[in-house]
C-alpha cells in the first residue's frame, strides 16, 4: 500500500477556493446571528449568520430535524426570531422587537406539498396575488411564467388534471411571477420519482439561472445540493457546521460531520512522526501542524483509493454494491478497519479477493481524534 497524497498541491488541498465576493456585492438575504426556539430547553437553530448574493442559489442541506426549515420559515416571516437579524435587500424584516409582515416581504415561496388552490386552474393560480396589477399586465405577466415553466397548452386544467411535475412548475410560476426579492424552496423535489425529479432539478436550475433569482433551497439530499447550489450551507443540530462550494464541502469538510454527512467518508487513524502522519494506509501530509505523537484520523473517499488484486497483499474485498455506473467496494484491512473504494462498473472482483490499495488524493482532510462523534 502506498500513498500519492505526497503531491505539490497537498499542504493548499488541491482545491481552488473562489476568489470572495461577499464584501464587494450587498447581499440581497441577510442573517446575522439567529435564533428560534419553539420551547427553552431545545432550540431549533442558535446563532445562524450567513449572507446571500444576488442570483445566487444557497442549499440549506442537512438531517431531518436540523434546523433548515425552521431557517426557511423565519426568512418568510412565518417564525418570529428570538434574538438576532433577518435581513432582505438591505431592510431589517426580523428582529425580537419587531417583525415585517410575511405579506410584506416579498419573499416567494414553494412547499412541499405545492399548496396549489384545487378549485383554479393553471393561468388563475399563477395569477393569484397579482389582483393589483391592471388584468393586461396581469395577463402578459402569467403568459410569460407559462413560457418560462414550460407549461403553454395547460392554462385552462385544474391541478387534479396535472401531472406531479406539471404541478410543480404552477407553484414555482406562481412563486416567481411576483418577481420575489428571495425565492425559497422546501424540499420542492421530495414529492417527485428519481427520473422526474432529476429533469426537474435541471429545468429549475436554468430557469434560476435565467431569470437570476436569489434562491434558497431546503433538502437533506447531498446529490440534489450539489446539482443545485452555488454554495451550501450544511446544518447539525440548529448549528451551521460549514458554508462554501459544493467541491469545498465535498474535498475539505471542516468537520466529521460534514465529510460524513455529504458522501461516504472513512476516518483512518493515524499518528505524527517526523512530521507526516502515519496510518496503515501510508503516510500523510500532517496539513494540521500538530505536534510529534498526536494522534489524528485521516478522511478517505471512495474514489481516492484504487484496487490492484495482489494475492500477497494483506486487505481483502468483503462486499460490493453495483451503483450502475460504478462498483463500491468495502475492504478489510488487516487491523480490520474497513475502508471503501469506487471503480467502475465494468470493474468487477469477487469477495474475498487480497487486493493492494493505493490512495491517490490530491489532498489531505485531518481530524483530531476529539471531534470524531463518541
Amino acid at each position: 500500500m502506498f500513498t500519492d497524497s505526497h503531491l505539490p498541491d497537498a499542504n493548499n488541498g488541491g482545491i481552488d477556493r473562489p476568489p470572495d465576493t461577499e464584501t464587494s456585492l450587498s447581499p440581497v438575504l441577510e442573517l446575522r446571528s439567529v435564533f428560534c426556539a419553539y420551547d427553552p430547553i431545545r432550540p431549533a437553530i442558535r446563532d445562524i449568520s450567513f449572507a446571500a448574493r444576488e442570483g445566487e442559489i444557497l442549499c440549506l442541506l442537512g438531517p431531518s430535524g436540523c434546523g433548515k426549515t425552521t431557517i426557511l420559515r423565519a426568512i418568510a416571516g412565518f417564525e418570529p426570531v428570538q434574538s438576532g437579524e433577518i435581513f432582505l435587500s438591505g431592510r431589517r424584516v426580523s428582529s425580537p422587537s419587531d417583525a415585517i409582515p410575511t405579506e410584506e416581504r416579498h419573499v416567494g415561496m414553494v412547499f412541499q406539498e405545492y399548496a396549489l388552490f384545487p378549485h383554479l386552474r393553471v393561468t388563475d393560480n399563477i395569477a393569484f396575488g397579482l389582483g393589483n396589477l391592471p388584468r393586461a399586465t396581469r395577463a402578459d405577466r402569467v403568459q410569460e411564467m407559462l413560457q418560462l415553466t414550460g407549461l403553454e397548452g395547460f392554462e385552462r386544467r385544474y391541478p387534479h388534471e396535472l401531472s406531479g411535475g406539471q404541478q410543480q412548475r404552477v407553484a414555482l410560476a406562481r412563486a416567481l411571477v411576483r418577481n420575489p426579492i428571495v425565492l425559497l424552496l422546501d424540499e420542492p423535489f421530495s414529492n417527485l420519482d428519481p427520473d422526474m425529479a432529476g429533469r426537474m432539478r435541471h429545468d429549475l436550475h436554468a430557469l434560476l439561472r435565467r431569470m437570476k433569482t436569489t434562491t434558497v433551497l431546503v433538502t437533506h439530499d447531498h446529490d440534489e445540493a450539489f446539482a443545485m447550489a452555488d454554495r451550501i450551507a450544511v446544518l447539525n443540530e440548529g448549528r451551521l457546521e460549514q458554508m462554501d462550494s459544493p467541491e469545498l464541502i465535498y474535498h475539505m469538510p471542516a468537520t466529521p460531520f460534514v465529510a460524513d454527512f455529504v458522501g461516504q467518508a472513512d476516518f483512518i487513524p493515524g499518528q505524527v512522526q517526523d512530521g507526516m502522519v502515519h496510518t496503515e494506509l501510508g503516510e500523510f501530509p500532517n496539513t494540521l501542524d500538530a505536534d510529534e505523537g498526536t494522534p489524528l484520523v485521516v478522511m478517505i473517499r471512495p474514489d481516492d483509493i484504487r484496487l490492484t488484486p495482489n494475492k500477497s497483499a494483506g486487505p481483502k474485498i468483503v462486499g460490493r454494491q453495483f451503483r450502475g455506473s460504478e462498483n463500491l467496494y468495502t475492504i478489510q484491512l488487516v487491523s480490520g478497519q474497513i475502508v471503501h473504494s469506487s471503480e467502475s462498473s465494468t470493474t468487477v472482483y469477487q469477495e474475498e479477493t487480497a487486493v493492494e490499495l493505493r490512495v491517490a488524493a490530491s489532498h489531505t482532510v485531518l481530524f483530531r481524534t476529539d471531534q470524531l462523534p463518541a
